[in-house]
This record gives structure tokens, sequence and C-alpha cells, in this order.
């Protein structure tokens, strides 16, 4: 199969009011780009709002459009790891639907890539139209992460990205299922480079990740590049262990000498303490054996309920597996 120069993958929730002018910008900075070569690929993670049907209805009008519905609602980053999948170019671009990265930085990253990068991230400056705690948590967030983490992530970046073919088929070969996505590409090595740039503030709608979904990426962040949390846990045990093996000799000191050991409120306190500790120590363990048995069940990854193109652009979907480790 003939691969396209350039290849678009754009994972959609809820991006009704939005997803017309995703696809008139991206069209316009892509023909001027590349001319025809490219490819415009919209994956619809469950949406509960017209975004499909939108979808389907470009995808109908614009042959560089495909349009990809998935079964359900499967989360950002696996809708767009099946984007990943199905696209067919020697380039991939990574972009939001929200359209606070701007697409317009493209022949930027397209350069950077004639230079001999493999992966031209966009690097953050500034962030419009964001509370001041999502800012705060944010920065919070990826200085904590970078501490935490065996590999460099850079700082104040997302998934906007421009990556070659080669890059793009390791990180298909990365079978895991609680991903993200960002750190796995930082894994991957090679070449690298950042494009800075001001974030701008969504073009519609409201953001997808409330506050219980940062938490869930950020421990998936921390759990899949790091056992620092599990270190930790033990360091807390080993310290708390050496610190009632004291309590106890005072004690026995005390009864042994005849006098009456005071203070119950602050042995309640402590005991209080070491069961939150062992609470804390399996919390994490679990975590990490809960992720441990959803990768042993091998599911696949996601599961595509149609596909919707041209028929000059016709995809094989029924050949490619919707686990990320086929080929």
């Amino acid at each position: 199969m003939i691969r396209s120069i350039l290849s678009v993958v754009v994972p959609c929730y809820n991006e009704e009011d939005g997803v017309r002018e995703l696809h008139r910008r991206v069209s316009a900075v892509c023909q001027g780009c590349v001319g025809k070569a490219y490819e415009l690929i919209l994956v619809n993670d469950g949406s509960s709002d017209a975004t499909w049907k939108i979808m389907r209805e470009l995808a109908g009008v614009d042959k560089h459009v495909v349009a990809v519905n998935l079964s359900r609602n499967h989360g950002h980053q696996l809708a767009l790891s099946a984007g990943l999948q199905l696209c067919r170019g020697e380039r991939i671009f990574i972009l939001d639907a929200d359209l606070q990265d701007p697409p317009e930085l493209l022949p930027i990253m397209m350069e950077r890539m004639d230079d001999g990068c493999d992966v031209v991230f966009g690097q953050r400056l500034k962030r419009e139209g964001e509370t001041a705690f999502k800012k705060a948590s944010a920065f919070t967030f990826y200085r904590l992460l970078n501490r935490m983490v065996d590999i460099d992530i850079p700082r104040d970046t997302g998934d906007f990205r421009l990556m070659s073919r080669r890059a793009v088929d390791i990180l298909n070969r990365m079978p895991e299922h609680h991903r993200f996505i960002r750190g796995m590409v930082s894994w991957i090595g090679m070449r690298q480079e950042a494009v800075p740039y001001e974030r701008a503030a969504r073009f519609a709608g409201e953001t997808k990740y409330p506050l219980s979904k940062m938490i869930r990426f950020a421990i998936d962040a921390i759990t899949g590049f790091s056992v620092r949390p599990l270190r930790m846990a033990s360091y807390l045990g080993i310290f708390f262990g050496i610190a009632t093996l004291l309590l106890m000799a005072y004690v026995l000191v005390h009864y042994f000498l005849g006098h009456t050991v005071e203070g119950w409120t602050s042995l309640a306190v402590i005991i209080l303490a070491l069961g939150s500790v062992q609470l804390f120590v399996a919390g994490v363990m679990g975590e990490y054996l809960g992720r441990l048995y959803m990768q042993s069940k091998g599911r696949p990854l996601f599961v595509i309920q149609e596909v919707v193109c041209s028929n000059e652009l016709v995809h094989e979907a029924s050949h490619v597996s919707s686990k990320v480790s086929a080929s």
C-alpha cells in the first residue's frame, strides 16, 4: 500500500462545536505544506453529541478525511492510539480537537524534521483560557514527574507533535494498557526537539479533563515510568518500623522500672499513623498489581466500530488489529 506523505491524527470527544473549524484549519495548513498528499484521521471516542455525524459528513465531502468511530469511550490516550494504528503517512502530526495547540505550527515542525529530527514536539510557554488551579497543577505535575520517572520527559508538553514513521512504528509496538503517550515517545529516544509556542484558549466547548481524570492521568504517568512510589512505600515502612521498635523499648523499660506509662492519647495517634501508612503502602502496591492484572488479560486496547472514508482512501480496517502491538 502506498503511504501518504502526511497523516494528521485527531482524537475527538464531544467536539461538535469545533470539529468543522478543526477540519478547515488543518486542511488549509496541510495543503500549504504537502498539497493533496495528506490524510486527516478523526477518531470519535464515544461522543454523546453530534460529533460522529459531523465526521461522517466531512468524510463524505472531503476525500482526505478518514472518520473512525470507536465502539465506546476508551479515553483520549487509547483513541489517539487507534488513530496512530490506522494512519499510513511517513510523517504523523498529532493534534487535539480543541485547537488550543495551533495546527499552523506544522510548517516549522516539518522543517525541523527535514533537518533530521524524528520527533518535533510543541512546548508551551503560556496557557490562555485556563484556571489558575489548572495552571498551577500542571506546573507542579510536570516538575514532580521529572523527579519521579527514570527518563527525561520534557516539561510543559502535551501530545501535540510531529513524528516520523519509524518512531510511530516503535510506539505502536508498545502494548501498555495504561498509556502515557508523551512519556512513551520520550522513552523511544532518537532525535527530539521542541518548538516553543503560546497555547490558546479552547475554540469551543469545555475541557474534557476534569480533576478526576487529571489525577488518573498523573497516576498512569508515574506508575508507567517509575517504581519510586514502591521504594517510597518501602522507606516509609522501614522508618515507621524502626520508630515502633524504639517505642516498644521505651514502654518495656518503663514497665520493668515500675513506672506508669502515660500518654495514651499519643499512643492512639501513633497507632492511627501506622495504620494510615500501612493503607498507603497497600494502595501503592495495589496500583501496580492492578496494572499487571489488566495487562495480563491481553484484551485489545480499543475496538473500532466503523471507518468512513472516500473510496480513494481505502483503509484496511478489517485487517488491522486493535492491539497496538500489531503491525
